[in-house]
C-alpha cells in the first residue's frame, strides 16, 4: 500500500503512472518507454492535476531524449524541440506542465557543449529534482494553510487537488491532510465534480484512505448544504494563476466561489508559485481547454444524452480574484492585493 496514492513513479529508466481513469474501482499502474505514449496519457487523463502532469512531462523529455542517444548533437538538439513540443500541445491550460518543459528544455541548452550521455544524466537529474521538490513544496503548503483550519471546520473541495494530482501529498487536500494530522477532527464535503467525476472517484478515495471523514455529494448541492450553515470554508487547487488573483481551476468551481461569498464562506486556493503565471495581467488570457463531448454525454460508457445533442465541454472557469480570500503557496499566504502581493513571489 506504500506506493497506492502515488501516481508517478520512476524506477529503472521506466515511468510509471497510476491510470485514474479506471480508479476507484481498479488500481491499474501503466508503464510507460516512449514520449508519445506519456504526451497520450496526459492528453486522456491518465494522469491529471497540474503539478503532476509538469512532473510526467519532465519524465516524457527523459524517455524522448534517450531514443535520439545515437543521433549527432545537431539532431538531438533538434529532436528535443520536437519532443518538447509534443508534450507542450497535450494540455493548454496548467501552466505547470510549460513551466516543467521549458526548465528540463533548459538543461538541453545550458549544456549543449557537453557530450549526450551527460545531458542524459543531467535530465534525469531535473526531472528527479523536480518530482522531489513537488512532494516539499505540497508539503510547506499543508504546513502554511493548516492555521487557517479551525478545529471541527467541515470543508467544501472541488475536483482533486489531492495526492493524485501531484507527486504526492496534495495542495488543497495536502491542507486537509495537514489539518487531520494536527487532531483537528475535521471533516470534508467533495463535490462529485462533473463531468469526469474527479471528486467521487478520486477525491472520495482518497479521503477514505487516509481516514479523514469525507461526504460525497452532487455539484449542484454545494449551495443548500452552505444555506444550512454546514460548511466553514472552502479549498480548492488551482491550474493557473493570474498576477491579479484570478484562478482557472476544474470547471464549477467559479460556482462555487460566488456561492461561499454569498455565505460568508472563506474561499482558499492552495497552488505551489509554479502555478502563477507572471506573464498573464488577468484570467481573461488563460486559454480554456474544450474536451470531448463524450465526457458529457456518456458516464461510464453510458450514453446519458440523446444522439447528436449539442455538447459544451470546458474543462475549466475562471474565478476572478475578488472571490478568492487567500491563496496558500508554498511560501506562505497570500492575501489582497493580490496584483502587488503576488508579484512579490516572482523569484522566490
Amino acid at each position: 500500500m506504500e506506493n497506492k496514492l502515488k501516481p508517478i513513479q520512476w524506477e529503472n529508466g521506466v515511468l510509471k503512472l497510476i491510470d485514474q481513469t479506471k480508479l476507484p474501482t481498479q488500481y491499474v499502474l501503466n508503464e510507460y518507454n516512449d514520449y508519445t505514449d506519456v504526451a497520450q496519457a496526459i492528453k486522456d487523463m491518465i494522469v491529471r492535476g497540474a503539478p503532476a502532469i509538469g512532473v510526467t512531462a519532465a519524465y516524457g523529455i527523459v524517455l524522448g531524449m534517450r531514443k535520439a542517444a545515437d543521433l549527432t548533437k545537431e539532431e538531438f538538439l533538434k529532436k528535443a524541440d520536437k519532443v518538447c513540443d509534443v508534450l507542450k500541445n497535450t494540455r493548454p491550460t496548467a501552466v505547470n506542465l510549460f513551466w516543467a518543459i521549458d526548465r528540463m528544455y533548459k538543461v538541453i541548452t545550458d549544456n549543449k557543449e557537453k557530450d549526450i550521455g551527460t545531458i542524459l544524466d543531467l535530465l534525469e537529474n531535473e526531472a528527479n529534482t523536480i518530482y522531489n521538490e513537488d512532494m516539499q513544496i505540497n508539503k510547506s503548503i499543508g504546513y502554511y494553510g493548516n492555521p487557517l483550519i479551525h478545529k471541527n471546520d467541515v470543508i467544501l473541495t472541488h475536483c482533486n487537488a489531492g495526492a493524485l494530482a501531484t507527486a504526492d501529498f496534495g495542495t488543497a487536500l495536502g491542507v486537509i491532510r495537514a489539518a487531520h494530522e494536527a487532531g483537528k477532527n475535521i471533516s470534508v464535503y467533495a463535490d462529485e465534480t462533473r463531468p469526469f467525476l474527479q471528486g467521487a472517484r478520486l477525491t472520495a478515495f482518497e479521503l477514505m484512505y487516509e481516514n479523514i471523514p469525507v461526504t460525497l455529494i452532487t455539484d449542484n448541492m454545494a449551495g443548500h448544504f452552505m444555506k444550512l450553515g454546514r460548511i466553514n470554508c472552502v479549498i480548492v487547487g488551482a491550474d493557473r494563476i493570474a498576477c491579479n488573483g484570478d484562478v482557472a481551476n476544474k470547471i464549477g468551481t467559479y460556482s462555487v466561489a460566488v456561492l461561499a461569498k454569498e455565505h460568508n464562506i472563506p474561499f482558499y486556493v492552495a497552488a505551489p508559485i509554479s502555478t502563477i503565471d507572471f506573464n498573464l495581467d488577468n484570467g481573461e488570457q488563460i486559454p480554456i481547454e474544450e474536451r470531448n463531448p463524450k465526457e458529457v454525454t456518456h458516464i461510464a460508457g453510458i450514453q446519458i444524452a440523446p444522439d447528436g445533442v449539442k455538447v459544451a465541454n470546458p474543462a475549466f472557469d475562471v474565478t476572478p480574484g475578488k472571490y478568492v480570500t487567500a491563496i496558500i503557496t508554498e511560501k506562505g499566504i497570500v492575501y489582497p492585493p493580490y496584483k502587488e502581493n503576488i508579484a512579490r513571489l516572482k523569484g522566490k
